[in-house]
């Protein structure tokens, strides 16, 4: 396996290759998994042996129709069948919401589970990402996300409770009032896949408020909390109407014989069941101390059954996944390739204590080596500086409102050409918190985009414009709007300077940038101001003008959104309708 760890993963289309592709690359044992977010202890083994024994028929025969399954789960979970729609997978309801109900944007709090940002895009659909901060612990602000939904005029509001990677966790009360204040919207979904794992609060779920509001779908998951990943089955909960609309499109037998046994088997099992959460919520706590010890390792505060952690100063993720993959046969989960995260996070599944102690081991011997230096951090000679990627993802989020590059070069040709330094705070009025682009104009003295190699070279071929003289005697034919830094832009006539922020990277001259009409220089606005586009408004930026939804309700979006629906212990039982113990 070693020598095709890096092309196994870089061959997948998912963020990981299959444990099943794996195993045939090994001697037929696959790694420990802290990779995907799994009950380690549901089924049981005699739960297991149950099903082996029944595996002929299982494999032989059709399954009943989802209804029938669907009543059967419903009769465990205490809801009414007509507002539950059951899929294969949470992936494929995330698909039909996304056909049917997603009309033109979703908004989504990045980094999050994939799906929720690549489906829509996908279709065609704006995708406004809503970046966690890492200088925050990756919390999600309700009140700044729904500033940031209005100011984008976003159609579709998601929320992730417990978010994946990280575990955040919001409380009841905040998300209801949440679902209240976006009751315009076309739809808000709130993702409960891992919320079986949370013991933050008595009854988290909102299935209850989702069941009386129009717009409103609680998506749960059931391979996550029951281990069963391959069998593929997750449900939905909404109003009849919503429910009911899913429900039409799904194929007739969309789920199979093993998802029909394992629902029928669960009234028999609760008790395991709920023994197993709280088996799970106990390692999580042992998990995160004993990670916690590890020098310069973070450990984020989580509710979900996985740890989202980042690695030491100067570690590469890739090469600590494929280190731990090949010298110790421990597959994790790296997550540079998530939207608002970096390679220098992992997000690691809890596991009973003994294989904890496989990994934390295996994580020191990677990290710090016994030599001095872990081959997971750069050699000395090459620099062990490293910056997280996260802030620079984040900056581009919000720059370009989720189109990335193909947005910045929109952004440049409706300014008609303009390149990028001043367009970081082009994105006004979005609510969402920009600490990386206040960071930006720190890099040197030409302000604003991360580019000062470039901007190095310059200064030396700089120095000839003195405020001296008003002509200036360097020939161009043609008066160039778009500046080239390398140029000094010598438009001999008068107030075309002010078209754009020109930057000169000395600083020794008067801080005149224009050497010609001292006086226009002097009523130089300040760089940061950006004109908007002029023209069609580029992709991934909202349309200006008019009144947001808040504005014509006469609210703010949060203040006067009462709380209505079912209060109180009657929420949701959890899964199998085994009540929540302690």
């Amino acid at each position: 396996m070693a020598g095709n760890v890096t092309s196994l993963f870089r061959s997948t289309a998912a963020h990981s290759p299959s444990m099943a592709a794996l195993t045939r690359e090994s001697d037929g044992a696959g790694p420990v998994d802290f990779c995907i977010p799994c009950n380690p202890y549901f089924p049981t083994p005699a739960m297991f042996e149950e099903m082996a024994a029944r595996l002929r028929d299982i494999l032989t025969y059709y399954p009943s129709g989802a209804d029938t399954i669907t009543a059967e789960l419903c009769s465990l979970l205490r809801l009414p069948p007509q507002c539950v729609a059951m899929g294969n997978g949470s992936t494929e309801l995330i698909t039909w919401i996304d056909h049917l109900l997603v009309r033109e944007s979703l908004a989504v709090p990045v980094p999050t589970f994939g799906r929720w940002t690549d489906q829509p895009m996908e279709t065609g659909k704006r995708v406004d990402m809503f970046p966690l901060q890492e200088s925050g612990g990756f919390a999600l602000d309700l009140a700044q996300y729904a500033e940031f939904v209005r100011a984008r005029k976003t159609r579709v509001a998601v929320i992730c409770n417990p978010n994946n990677p990280d575990g955040g966790f919001l409380h009841k009360h905040a998300v209801v009032q949440f679902m209240d204040a976006m009751a315009d919207l076309d739809l808000v979904v709130v993702d409960e896949s891992f919320l079986e794992f949370a013991d933050a609060e008595a009854e988290p779920s909102v299935v209850q408020e989702a069941m009386l509001r129009p717009n409103v779908i609680v998506l749960r998951s059931l391979g996550k909390n029951f281990g069963l990943h391959g069998i593929r089955f997750g449900y939905l909960v909404a109003n009849p109407a919503l429910a009911g609309r899913v429900r039409s499109m799904l194929p007739k037998w969309n789920l199979n014989s093993f998802a029909e046994h394992v629902v029928f088997m669960l009234k028999e099992h609760g008790a395991e069941y709920a023994q197993s959460l709280h088996q799970v919520r106990r390692d999580r706590l042992d998990m995160s101390g004993q990670l916690s010890s590890l020098p310069g390792l973070t450990v984020y505060p989580s509710q979900g059954n996985f740890l989202f952690v980042r690695l030491p100063l100067g570690a590469e993720g890739t090469v600590v996944r494929d280190r731990m993959l090949t010298e110790h046969r421990i597959l994790v989960r790296e997550c540079g390739n998530k939207i608002g995260s970096s390679s220098r996070f992992l997000r690691l599944v809890v596991r009973p204590q003994v294989d904890v102690r496989r990994l934390v081991s295996g994580l020191e011997q990677v990290l710090y080596g016994t030599s001095g230096r872990g081959a997971a951090v750069p050699e000395p000679a090459t620099g062990t500086g490293y910056s997280s990627g996260t802030a620079a993802v984040d900056r581009l989020v919000s720059r370009t409102n989720g189109a990335g590059t193909r947005g910045l070069a929109a952004q440049a040709a409706g300014a008609g050409g303009v390149p990028g330094p001043a367009a970081a705070p082009a994105v006004v009025g979005t609510g969402v918190p920009l600490p990386a682009a206040a960071s930006a104009p720190a890099v040197g003295a030409g302000g604003g985009t991360p580019v000062p190699a470039a901007a190095s070279t310059v200064p030396p071929a700089m120095p000839q414009p003195v405020p001296d003289p008003v002509p200036m005697p360097q020939p161009v034919p043609t008066p160039a709007p778009q500046q080239v830094p390398q140029q000094v832009p010598q438009q001999t006539p008068r107030p075309a300077v002010a078209r754009a922020p020109v930057q000169f990277p000395e600083p020794v001259p008067v801080p005149f940038p224009e050497p010609a009409p001292v006086p226009a220089a002097a009523s130089l606005p300040s760089p940061v101001r950006m004109p908007p586009p002029m023209g069609p408004t580029p992709p991934g930026v909202p349309a200006r003008g008019g009144l947001t939804a808040a504005q014509v309700r006469g609210t703010d979006g949060l203040s006067t959104a009462p709380v209505t629906g079912r209060q109180g212990p009657q929420s949701w039982p959890n899964a199998a309708g085994m009540g929540q113990v302690g």
